[in-house]
């Protein structure tokens, strides 16, 4: 299986022109006038116009989309040092996610120096040419230099994506965690395994969420770190240091509700995870091997929640939910740094979209899976949509509230432009429910019991596109919902049965238009006891605007 893997990822990086990214122009060059305006001559006026007023750069070239992804090679995921020349891929990797999943440009740029000063100065002289920078795959306690050094520095979003994308994707996995298992986070004690860049940077992400300091420890390979131990110990590593008399990781755990695992393969045992709280929330994050496995958890604790970082398990937490997001958000405010309260407002947008219910559309990419907030549902997955126009918008408002923008954008009007970005068809869609939105109709819906018609009911009644109406018995549809975890509140249903007047005075108008057809009163008056039969009289006599139907029916019975 490895061998088929390496080959299949050598063969798909070499296949047509080598590597993942490339340069597109985005204006047309097909004419000598184009030309002209593309290069010399043309190509002074913008020029003199960004000279005469600089944040004209935005106007009239690509610098508000671009995002340089900066790394010197010296901690790659799974890989450790392997050099500037050697982390390209990734990189390059990085740029794609960057683009499929916000639109973003990137130019990957490695460099060749392990010196902190060095990439420092790079990044300084690189600041005129992009919006923001990532930095990536940068060891410890480097990137922790590097990444301070430039946010004091530069005037555009610096984001060392190892420490904070973890911290931020963790945090909403934690709210919702602690959220299933009827936890304050003010009492949630947190155990966390490592102390490298990305389990400080969410140690501390966790005590902006309110976790309290005293309820967090850490283990890193010496053990605890407490007050007064001096054995490898660095000033990033202290604030951290707590009054205890827990020495190991396995004293740490006894009695934890939360276990963050950011360290190496196969470092927590069975007898750990038994030693934990009811309900233990373990997220294992170590890559490509967790500290412990999700079987091995189940095998001795069935009230366990757990997380992992691999796609071959529920509630993966994964990176790619957050940088390109953020960064989007970032840049479109143009703002001046990715600061505390943005990477806030990330963790809670995305704890919030987990709790919504889940689109058809979103499931299909997930065929076999059923996708409903829970314990195997904690976090959204990394192909909903959904995520680019709930998070960039929760990212640029606490840009704006927090002084980090430089221009203020209208919310409603940015989350249409975000879902533009997803496609025509999307674009279409917000049209439509624009219009539908200004005077919203009536809708019966005959098969009420469906499990998709419940679905579509609810998230119509969210977006406010329309009023619908279920046929059927409230009880059964109301127990229905609440298995699929879905909110009727809004919902009308009604039960032909039930409605005995109705009934009658429909069947009378059926049997007046069917009987010179051979249709008898009884037979009539027994057909409007069919939910399609009741909806399309409700339909005909004006008391609904529209009729949906044909799930569970074909054409002629429709």
């Amino acid at each position: 299986m490895i061998a088929d893997r390496r080959k299949n990822a050598l063969e798909y990086h070499e296949q047509g022109r080598p590597g993942k990214i490339a340069v597109v122009p985005t204006k047309s060059v097909g004419t000598a006038q184009d030309l002209s305006l593309a290069y010399s001559p043309g190509v002074a006026e913008p020029c003199l116009q960004i000279a005469e007023t600089p944040d004209d750069v935005f106007r009239y070239t690509a610098r508000g989309n671009l995002v340089a992804v900066v790394s010197n090679g010296t901690a790659v995921l799974g890989l450790g040092n392997i050099g500037p020349l050697a982390s390209k891929p990734v990189m390059e990797g990085k740029g794609v996610l960057f683009k499929a999943f916000a639109d973003i440009d990137v130019f990957d740029l490695e460099v060749g120096s392990e010196k902190a000063e060095d990439v420092i100065r790079f990044c300084e002289l690189l600041e005129p040419t992009v919006g923001g920078i990532n930095l990536e795959d940068i060891s410890a306690p480097d990137c922790f230099i590097i990444e301070r050094a430039l946010k004091e520095r530069l005037g555009i979003p610096v984001f060392h994506d190892d420490q904070h994308g973890t911290a931020i994707i963790a945090g909403a996995a934690l709210i919702n965690a602690l959220e299933i298992t009827d936890r304050s986070i003010q009492d949630a004690r947190v155990v966390f395994s490592g102390a490298g860049a990305s389990a400080l940077s969410t140690a501390e992400h966790f005590q902006r969420l309110g976790v309290r300091k005293e309820n967090i420890l850490i283990v890193d390979s010496v053990g605890v770190i407490y007050e007064g131990r001096e054995e490898r110990m660095n000033e990033y590593k202290s604030p951290f240091a707590v009054k205890t008399d827990r020495r190991t990781l396995e004293e740490a755990m006894k009695d934890a509700d939360v276990f963050i695992g950011l360290s190496v393969k196969g470092v927590v045992t069975k007898d750990m995870v038994r030693g934990m709280a009811d309900d233990p929330i373990i997220f294992a994050l170590a890559n490509p091997d967790p500290e412990i496995l999700p079987e091995e958890v189940a095998a001795v604790r069935q009230d366990a929640i757990m997380a992992t970082g691999r796609s071959d398990y529920p509630n993966q937490v994964n990176n790619v939910l957050g940088f390109p997001f953020i960064f989007r958000g970032a840049l479109d405010v143009r703002a001046k740094a990715i600061n505390p309260e943005m990477m806030l407002a990330a963790t809670t947008a995305l704890a919030d979209l987990a709790r919504e219910q889940v689109p058809e559309v979103v499931k299909g990419a997930y065929e076999g899976s059923e996708i409903a907030y829970g314990r195997d549902y904690l976090i959204p997955k990394p192909f909903d949509r959904r995520v680019l126009y709930h998070v960039a918008p929760a990212v640029a408002q606490a840009a704006m509230d927090s002084g980090a923008a430089r221009i203020d954008v209208e919310l409603g009007e940015y989350r249409d432009r975000l879902r533009a970005k997803l496609g025509p068809g999307y674009e279409l869609m917000r049209d439509m429910r624009d219009k539908a939105r200004t005077k919203k109709a009536r809708v019966i819906f005959p098969e009420g019991h469906n499990d998709t018609i419940i679905r579509a009911a609810s998230q119509l009644v969210e977006d406010g596109i329309c009023d619908p109406v279920l046929l059927g018995r409230a009880p059964r549809i109301q127990e229905k919902a609440d298995l699929l975890g879905v909110d009727i509140s809004g919902v009308e249903v009604i039960y032909a049965a039930d409605l005995e007047e109705e009934r009658s005075r429909y069947a009378e108008q059926l049997f007046e238009k069917r009987a010179r057809k051979g249709l008898t009163l009884s037979e009539a008056e027994w057909n409007l006891f069919k939910p399609v039969y009741f909806a399309a009289s409700m339909l005909e006599n004006g008391e609904v605007d529209a009729l949906v139907h044909g799930i569970e029916a074909n054409y002629a019975e429709a």
